[in-house]
């Protein structure tokens, strides 16, 4: 009777091993690939046939020549996909306090005129640390920062903001919203374009 127990239970390990490890696996990146190779795939985003990045994954610009995206908390680095996490820091922590006041002065040190309310997406990490996207209030509280260090003209910037402005999902879900890297690549195709006229 033992024995015969152990030979069902290792029949069904082995079937369900073969079923979920192995065929269902397949089954659902052969979809995938076959209905959204691009999705499926990472949505990377190619520029001269370079991978820059993906649509998904945030990525840091410091540079005040670009468009800056949330923080992140990942570690050991900003950014890192293989250890996406918040910083679990409540709102009374000091040192999401410090890290507040930290990019507050670093936004004010880049474009000390704005005197316009720091949206709070600017300042703060998300839950995933990975954000791709800002808030249009935070790519509107940049343009003018962005527009005078690349010496272009404000009404331009704008109009690439709202180029790459995303609404809401199904019409509902969510805010508008605006990818950063696809932001900034548009930003750099847009000046050196200028530059070749």
């Amino acid at each position: 009777m033992l024995l015969k127990q152990i030979k069902i239970s290792l029949i069904a390990t082995v079937l369900f091993t073969v079923l979920c490890g192995l065929a269902y696996p397949l089954v659902v990146t052969g979809v995938g690939q076959v209905l959204f190779p691009e999705k499926a795939n990472g949505s990377l985003i190619k520029e001269n046939g370079k991978i820059v990045g993906s649509e998904l994954i945030g990525q840091p610009f410091s540079d005040p020549k670009y468009f800056w995206g949330r923080l992140s908390a990942t570690s050991p680095y900003p950014y890192n996909a293989g250890a996406s996490s918040g910083s679990n820091m409540g709102p009374l922590n000091p040192a999401l306090l410090d890290a507040v006041k930290k990019r507050i002065a670093d936004l004010k040190a880049a474009d000390s005129a704005n005197t316009q309310p720091i949206p709070v997406d600017l300042v703060t990490s998300s839950g995933s640390g990975l954000d791709p996207d800002i808030s249009v209030a935070a790519a509107d509280y940049q343009i003018d920062r962005v527009a005078r260090v690349r010496g272009m003209n404000v009404a331009q910037v704008q109009s690439l903001v709202a180029e790459h402005t995303e609404g809401r999902q199904l019409g509902f879900l969510g805010e508008p919203r605006v990818n950063v890297l696809e932001l900034n690549l548009a930003l750099d195709r847009a000046q050196s374009s200028e530059g070749t006229k």
